[in-house]
């Protein structure tokens, strides 16, 4: 074991349980006693490099319980992607501040920084142990059957599109429903679990995996329309054509970038009303509503899997573990075991740095505008105890008197 201080830091978009793991390697390191504090990055690698530190030794259990059941980043966030020159600044910091082992909680960009850092300390022959703690609610790490942050957001999602089914079912109409997802299409796949009685909605599901065409998108919306009276359709913001560009960008024409070259798909709600004038002008369907749900299903309060928030405290508490019984560096993994139970393993950084989980074959159907049962079987123990189903009501119609 190293003797000095553990840092803990939060990295790319907020989660419903992202704080369950920070708290859950805060708590299980300060069990340790030759950890002399326990210190938290504010804003993730940009708090390490302006050593903008909080003491959470110093932080009350009590108080640490209940951020840890408080979604989005306590420890707030950063969309910085470092390179190796900004990790060898990094790694100063933590060597001034004698940081010998560091939790970064992320997706698969954190653990490439992670990589980063261990190689500038082996070069400057310091002891120091990099442990990556994952999550997103995109669910698209690889080595893991599924991430902390997704089953709460899926419960979101498909809780949304529960109440948009009901609605559309009302008042009839095609509704669009645009979900996060670069290149994974899990979110926008756990639409599926509205799908309860015949005929129930989402009828279409489309998702990044599959190449999507408009002029199919038309045709299938004009078969449901036409068989049902209405359409009720899930698709994901990262749907691209069979060259691989955004739709998005077929649509509207160029897009803006972030920080890290990606087009910006989530923060407006160009696909889904583009999408929506597509179908009134060529079905001459007058009711079409679009709706991105954009961050609110990253962090909503009310929709938190207790299946993912005790599998994302227990992360944290691996990280801790494995860093300091093991004396190693890598990433913490969640492997399914049975149905419903998980089990933890530790793998290398290089496993998971720099690559993307996608929706497996037998979790889409063949036409690509939808999901098999094999999905929905996965997700179901993910959404956590207590998701609520909609009801319909059985009894007969009445005999008509008047014709």
């Amino acid at each position: 074991m190293l003797n000095g201080k553990v840092l803990v830091a939060q990295g790319g978009g907020p989660t419903a349980v992202i704080n369950q793991s920070m708290v859950g390697a805060v708590l299980e390191s300060r069990k340790f006693p030759h950890i002399s504090k326990v210190y938290g990055a504010m804003h993730g690698v940009e708090g390490i490099m302006n050593e903008d530190f909080i003491d959470l030794t110093q932080e009350t259990t009590n108080n640490l319980e209940l951020v840890a059941k408080t979604p989005s980043s306590a420890l707030l966030s950063t969309r910085i992607k470092p390179d190796a020159k900004y990790c060898a600044e990094l790694f100063k910091v933590m060597k001034a501040h004698d940081i010998r082992y560091f939790f970064y909680i992320g997706g698969n960009d954190s653990s490439e920084t992670l990589r980063l850092l261990n190689e500038n300390a082996a070069i400057a022959n310091y002891d120091f142990r990099a442990v990556h703690i994952p999550k997103t609610i995109d669910n698209d790490l690889v080595e893991n059957d599924h991430t902390p942050g997704y089953g709460s957001a899926a419960r979101f999602v498909a809780s949304a599109f529960i109440g948009a089914n009901l609605d559309n079912r009302a008042m009839n109409g095609v509704y669009i429903g645009v979900v996060m997802g670069r290149h994974s299409g899990f979110l926008t796949a756990a639409s599926s679990i509205a799908q309860k009685y015949p005929g129930d909605g989402p009828h279409l599901i489309y998702m990044p995996e599959r190449a999507f065409d408009i002029d199919q998108f038309v045709k299938d919306v004009d078969e449901v329309h036409t068989r049902l009276g209405r359409c009720v359709i899930a698709i994901s913001e990262g749907i691209v054509d069979k060259d691989g560009q955004p739709i998005l960008k077929a649509l509207k024409g160029e897009l803006q970038a972030d920080e890290h070259g990606n087009v910006q798909l989530s923060d407006n709600s160009a696909l889904g009303d583009m999408l929506a004038d597509v179908i009134k002008q060529k079905l001459n369907i007058g009711r079409v509503r679009a709706d991105t749900f954009g961050y609110l299903q990253r962090s909503f309060m009310g929709c938190v899997s207790d299946v993912d928030a005790r599998e994302a405290r227990e992360v944290g508490e691996k990280a801790a573990q494995y860093a300091m019984w093991n004396d190693a560096d890598g990433s913490i993994t969640i492997k399914r075991t049975g149905y419903y139970s998980v089990d933890f393993e530790f793998v290398p950084l290089e496993r998971i740095a720099g690559k993307t989980r996608y929706m497996p074959d037998n979790f889409i159907n063949s036409t690509g505008n939808g999901v098999t049962d094999n999905f929905k079987f996965y997700l179901r123990p993910l959404l956590g105890a207590g998701f609520q189903d909609a009801h319909y009501l059985r009894a007969c119609y009445a005999p008509k008197l008047l014709k």
